[in-house]
């Protein structure tokens, strides 16, 4: 299997870890993707050009980082990232505040690499203002017993937006707010998260 990729993309880090904490590495080729280059040859691999992107052994592309992370996580016929059952929507609800929280951080970062004179300060505003109000949701949600226990994809999913928004300038969303500062402390110390941190 190819696992496309570039190394600063949140979600394809995403993508990453899975592999990693699968035990993966022999199975999953990571492999480099050159995005946003007008005639990429990756693009003749994935069309659309987004990362994270898997070639399954079988031939078949499957694109988002929510597809990519549950094949992943299936693959032993063991998931451990995904519940088999989530009857009060607890893992569904909160991995979706969690990826509010980082495609609102990714349109920031984007937003910000353009030239300045390029720049939507309307957008700007709007995703710089939601991230606090998303950080605050967290600072309660930290400790719901599905963000304590065993590792999962609404873990995972925080854990690498948190630390996008500091990487990409956007702030230190855990600062002012303790509980939130103590979870994302503990997950920066996870092998997998260190070994997929983008270079700098």
């Amino acid at each position: 299997m190819k696992l496309y990729v570039t190394m600063t993309s949140p979600y394809a880090r995403l993508a990453r870890i899975v592999v990693h904490e699968k035990g993966l590495a022999g199975r999953v080729e990571i492999v480099a993707a050159r995005t946003r280059a007008p005639g990429s040859p990756y693009y003749a691999v994935n069309p659309s050009g987004r990362v994270p992107y898997l070639v399954t052994g079988d031939g078949v592309g499957l694109e988002d980082s929510q597809v990519v992370c549950a094949y992943l996580d299936g693959l032993d016929a063991s998931p451990r990232f995904h519940p088999a059952s989530d009857p009060d929507w607890s893992h569904r609800r909160l991995e979706a505040y969690g990826r509010s929280l980082l495609d609102g951080i990714a349109v920031w970062a984007r937003e910000k690499s353009r030239p300045e004179s390029e720049r939507s300060p309307t957008t700007l505003a709007h995703e710089g203002a939601r991230a606090p109000r998303i950080a605050d949701f967290f600072e309660a949600q930290v400790a719901h017993p599905l963000m304590q226990g065993p590792l999962n994809m609404a873990q995972l999913v925080l854990a690498v937006a948190v630390d996008t928004a500091r990487l990409r300038g956007m702030g230190d969303l855990t600062e002012g707010r303790p509980k939130l500062s103590a979870w994302a402390a503990r997950m920066s110390e996870l092998p997998s998260m260190r070994a997929t941190a983008p270079p700098k």
